[in-house]
């Protein structure tokens, strides 16, 4: 059996009302009271106003601040997360998108341009935003289909925004103007990540030389064009296409030229190609050296050939130096093979021998390379892999380093003349942007906070 007090009224022992009933209203406390709830927890589907309209109700799992025609300010000082759009947590890829107003999406156009429809119907103040996720945009636009609505008081055409980094905030402000934008500006980009690129081509074989009336000497081959570069990184999936150039052969026939070496590059949508000219040839005989990423040395002979040129085609910063010009008469000395960073040895004001190459810590030490091939007679080979050159009478020349792109020997009247040494292409980046998505099978190694990619043959690297 129950108990049941009725009362209208419940007091302290002060007198002073803790709950009172006056019709339908009950209240809690009196004017001046703290009411402390146990718990910290008040349980109920609205809380009103004194004038009796909703600040916050819910119905189901909807929750709604004030009501109609209400205005809800923010307290000065006071932070509003969210700011009413519900970002959506997918990425947007496909060509096309259907949007619905309160909503913000990433929009990935790394593949294709992007159409995206706007609501069919809309309220004032409806809001919409869109931001260029992979800042791609630059490249593949998107257009916002109106979908009948205005876009800035004109029914078409429908609005493009194509620039890269750009997000576009709008606002539908009724039927007279439509959407309207409050921000559809490009934001910087703040962080900006790079890719270091190291491109070698192949060196250039020494020239041979001959003992048909006078003793002349090959010239050295001339290194493969270096060239260094730093971009920034772009887009996810794009594709680095790496090719590595061979060094050129020597030869074993008097008084012929060694042969060029190979380009090496680098290309890739979003950033700029980078090639490298192969190395000049050193010149047999009475032949000049070829022209090059760095240039062949001249063949020694009566009259003696004249060098190759270097930085052909021409880049700036210079990718190497000219060959050395040979001496002239009876026992000329061939001129040495020019290198990344200076030109060959010129008989017989200086020594036949190869320029020297050019040092880069990409790989987190230093290392020289694309040294030019060294002119006979025993000249040596530039720093960074250039080959020596053989004796007038014996031997023969010294190939150049495989990937340093270093010019090969030249070779007097016996053997051979060396081979160019290939060439090297190495990528360092940040290892948060590395993708492990390579073919050619680089060597892979890490460099403090970089990853370090090192291609000895042709491949590709995925970003």
């Amino acid at each position: 059996m129950s108990s049941i007090i009725k009362v209208n009224t419940v007091q302290d022992t002060d007198g002073n009302n803790i709950i009172n009933e006056n019709a339908d209203t009950i209240t809690v406390g009196a004017s001046g009271d703290t009411v402390t709830v146990a718990g910290n927890i008040v349980k109920t589907n609205a809380l009103q106003a004194a004038d009796g309209g909703n600040l916050v109700s819910q119905s189901g799992t909807t929750i709604t601040l004030g009501a109609s025609g209400d205005t809800i300010n923010v307290a000065s000082g006071a932070t509003l997360v969210g700011g009413g759009i519900d970002w959506q947590s997918s990425i947007v890829t496909a060509a096309t998108h259907t949007a619905a107003a309160g909503e913000g999406y990433w929009i990935d156009t790394s593949s294709n341009a992007c159409t995206i429809t706007l609501p069919g119907s809309a309220s004032v103040g409806d809001q919409i935003m869109f931001v260029d996720y992979a800042r791609n945009w630059g490249t593949n636009a998107i257009t916002l289909n109106q979908n009948s609505l205005k876009f800035q008081g004109n029914a078409s055409p429908n609005p493009v925004y194509d620039t890269t980094g750009e997000a576009v905030h709008i606002v539908y402000s009724g039927a007279t103007k439509g959407w309207t934008p409050v921000n559809d500006g490009a934001t910087a980009f703040e962080t900006p990540q790079s890719i270091d690129f190291l491109v070698i081509a192949g060196g250039g074989g020494g020239g041979h030389g001959t003992s048909a009336g006078y003793r002349e000497g090959g010239g050295g081959g001339g290194a493969g064009g270096y060239r260094e570069s730093n971009q920034l990184y772009g887009s996810t999936g794009v594709t680095i296409t790496v090719t590595v150039g061979d060094g050129g052969g020597g030869t074993g026939s008097a008084g012929n030229n060694g042969d060029p070496g190979v380009a090496s590059s680098i290309s890739g949508t979003g950033f700029t190609t980078i090639s490298s000219a192969g190395g000049g040839y050193g010149g047999g005989d009475e032949n000049a050296g070829g022209s090059g990423g760095s240039g062949g040395g001249g063949g020694g002979g009566n009259p003696g050939g004249g060098p190759g040129s270097g930085n052909s085609p021409s880049t700036t910063p210079a990718q190497g130096f000219n060959g050395g010009t040979r001496a002239s008469g009876a026992g000329a000395i061939g001129g040495g093979g020019g290198g990344a960073s200076e030109v060959g040895g010129s008989p017989p004001a200086t020594p036949g021998t190869g320029g020297d190459g050019k040092s880069s810590s990409i790989t987190g030490s230093a290392v020289t390379r694309g040294g030019g091939g060294g002119g006979v007679a025993s000249y040596a080979g530039g720093a960074g892999g250039g080959g020596a050159g053989a004796d007038y009478f014996s031997g023969s020349g010294v190939a150049g380093t495989a990937n340093t792109g270093g010019g090969g020997g030249g070779t007097g009247t016996s053997g051979s003349s060396g081979a160019g040494g290939k060439g090297v292409v190495i990528l360092s980046m940040p290892l948060s942007l590395y993708s492990g998505t390579t073919t050619g099978s680089p060597t892979e190694a890490t460099s403090g906070s970089n990853k370090i990619l090192t291609f000895t043959g042709s491949g590709t690297y995925v970003t």
